[in-house]
């Protein structure tokens, strides 16, 4: 029996399988798919992955050569268990001379991350920026000179670049990259893939996406609750935004603009939000919020020239400290939370609800009072099958998913990385099959 590997497609929101229009496209299809395999499923002999997947023998061994050709897998030990003829190889991901590079700009900092085929960190770091104050150009200069960093350490490594997605928090038009209202950063109509192709000189796709959509398809892709097929992850920002997934397909709207359950009208209607609407969730729940209820200005852990983590550890020592006052913020946000996370198990019935940003770091405050006032408010017995979960990819999410989405175009199409002289070990890798069970 073989195991039973998904190899959907989650970004874009949907699973389709190419057309074959052509003996071309049939190999570019199959090429994917034993790539994709060995992502999914982990290092794997010629002969079972033909197994697996339902390819003969003879295709998967002329397809694990030009994949190794490719520089995108190689060869392993000798796979002994079972061998009834003659011992096949291991296969594995390898990719190491491919990267795709994730950028998240927020609201008080900059972050880029890039990634190797395999999911490694080749690339890592965050810089303190007042992104409302720079304005829309001096910020895009400021992500350039991040990118041309991650570049010069992908090109330390041997790696080529084949996409760079940007994280926005807001609502963002994918298709021409155009950031059509992000409150907190204070920009309208901003052309943000176009600002990007001006500064960055490279011949790889660039798109602009929003931030929790992105951090949404990270923890189904890599995160602790990977593949799980209904969820919803929280951003826990300046905003709050969310990224759903139904059905393992993440779900944009009609006009690719959902997620924005941070403007739901759960707050005090006399506060007022950075969209200018009054009541919104994030009001109550936002990373703003809780440090307005748990510290006055000029309290350094209100300082957004300080580095957000060493900010959140100061609160999570004060809440150590028995702090009264910073115990009763953590408590009316985790109160708050459960109140709009309420809203949205009764809406999407999602199998778990994935806490993101500060909401993570901080959770374990968090997540009893939320707890408790889901109790209260979900309508379906035991919070309708739901468990809350605190992110473990902490305030990396939303680049990693970038850098996910940047790589995927090579899993469905590996012939965009081009051949080299490389072969598997074997001098007959190429025609090779085995009768490994």
């Amino acid at each position: 029996m073989g195991v039973r590997v998904d190899n959907r497609r989650l970004y874009d929101g949907v699973s389709v399988p190419r057309s074959p229009a052509d003996q071309a496209a049939v190999r570019r299809s199959n090429l994917g798919l034993v790539l994709r395999h060995l992502r999914d499923a982990g290092p794997r002999s010629r002969a079972r992955i033909a197994q697996e997947t339902g390819l003969n023998k003879a295709t998967v061994s002329s397809l694990v050569a030009e994949l190794a050709d490719r520089r995108l897998i190689s060869a392993g030990d000798v796979d002994r268990a079972g061998t009834v003829g003659r011992p096949g190889l291991i296969v594995h991901l390898d990719g190491r001379g491919v990267c795709g590079i994730g950028v998240e700009l927020n609201v008080d900092y900059a972050a880029a991350l890039v990634l190797d085929l395999r999911g490694e960190v080749m690339f890592e770091d965050r810089v303190a920026l007042d992104v409302p104050a720079l304005g829309p150009d001096r910020t895009l200069d400021e992500v350039a000179a991040l990118v041309g960093e991650a570049l010069d350490a992908a090109a330390a490594h041997g790696a080529v670049p084949v996409g760079i997605t940007l994280a926005i928090p807001g609502l963002v038009r994918s298709v021409d990259g155009i950031v059509t209202h992000a409150p907190n950063l204070g920009w309208r109509d901003v052309g943000v893939l176009a600002g990007l192709r001006a500064r960055i000189d490279l011949d790889c796709p660039i798109r602009v996406e929003n931030d929790a959509n992105l951090s949404a398809i990270a923890e189904w892709a890599m995160g602790s609750e990977a593949r799980t097929s209904d969820l919803v992850y929280l951003t826990g920002e300046v905003g709050v935004g969310g990224g759903v997934i139904v059905a393992g397909q993440l779900l944009r709207g009609a006009g690719g603009l959902s997620g924005e359950v941070g403007h739901i009208a759960l707050g005090d209607p006399g506060v007022v939000c950075g969209c200018g609407r009054h009541g919104c969730w994030e009001t109550a729940v936002g990373l703003s919020a809780l440090l307005r209820a748990a510290a006055d200005p000029g309290d350094p852990v209100r300082d957004p020239g300080r580095d957000l983590e060493t900010r959140l550890a100061e609160v999570a020592a004060r809440a150590d400290a028995g702090d009264e006052r910073t115990l009763a913020a953590l408590h009316q946000v985790g109160t708050g939370l459960g109140t709009g996370a309420a809203v949205l198990i009764n809406l999407f019935n999602p199998e778990v609800v994935l806490l993101g940003g500060f909401f993570a770091v901080l959770g374990r405050f968090l997540v009893e009072p939320m707890a408790a006032e889901l109790r209260e408010r979900v309508f379906g017995p035991d919070l309708a099958g739901a468990r809350v979960v605190l992110s473990t990819l902490g305030f990396t999410a939303a680049v990693r998913g970038g850098a996910h989405v940047a790589l995927e175009s090579v899993f469905e199409d590996p012939t965009l990385v081009p051949l080299s002289s490389t072969d598997l070990s074997s001098p007959d890798s190429s025609t090779r099959t085995e009768s490994t069970a």
